[in-house]
């Protein structure tokens, strides 16, 4: 039954979603791009990965986070007001994750998969957490918000608590947790 929650969880990760979105649309919220990019890439790795390994339903978190990053990534190039503008910083970050995606390809292992995944995703919020640092109004609270409670669920669906199925749900914990107080830090 607990297994079931993990939809609740997907349904707020839209939410949230939406909520950016919309904030974004009202010029509060700037995306940095290659972060969002990157988001939707190494949590779709990972997903992948952990479907390989057997997980089922403790997957549906990891998946929405991959998911809902590309729906904000779409969206920002339907508001000009919503971009921020990438350094070279923000470019290396991006090529360092891609790298980390590239090296998984390498080596087929799940696990290796996982933590290249996490490793990517982990380069990719670099660029977020500099600017969330910086420029805390330039972010919405509510999908790291979301995004701290959201992989919960996979604990609760886990049916055999392994690396596959938990690691990416915890690395989810706390980095949206990371990013959530650099944002409320100020505001």
């Amino acid at each position: 039954m607990l297994e079931y929650l993990v939809f609740v969880a997907a349904l707020g990760s839209l939410l949230a979603a939406s909520v950016y979105i919309r904030s974004m649309f009202r010029g509060q919220t700037k995306p940095n791009r290659i972060t969002w990019l990157m988001w939707t890439i190494a949590p779709l790795v990972a997903t992948a990965a952990s479907v390989s390994s057997g997980v089922s339903w403790a997957v549906v978190p990891v998946f929405m986070s991959g998911f809902t990053p590309l729906i904000v990534f779409v969206a920002s190039f339907f508001n000009k007001k919503a971009y921020w503008k990438l350094s070279m910083f923000d470019y290396a970050c991006g090529i360092l994750s891609g790298l980390a995606i590239v090296l998984w390809l390498l080596t087929r292992n799940p696990n290796l998969a996982i933590i290249f995944a996490i490793i990517s995703d982990a380069l990719a919020a670099v660029p977020t957490l500099a600017k969330a640092w910086r420029d805390p109004e330039t972010e919405s609270a509510w999908p790291f918000i979301i995004g701290t409670f959201s992989p919960l669920a996979s604990f609760l669906a886990a049916s055999t608590w392994t690396f596959s199925e938990l690691a990416f749900p915890t690395y989810l914990i706390t980095i949206n947790a990371f990013i959530l107080l650099f944002v409320v830090r100020k505001k």
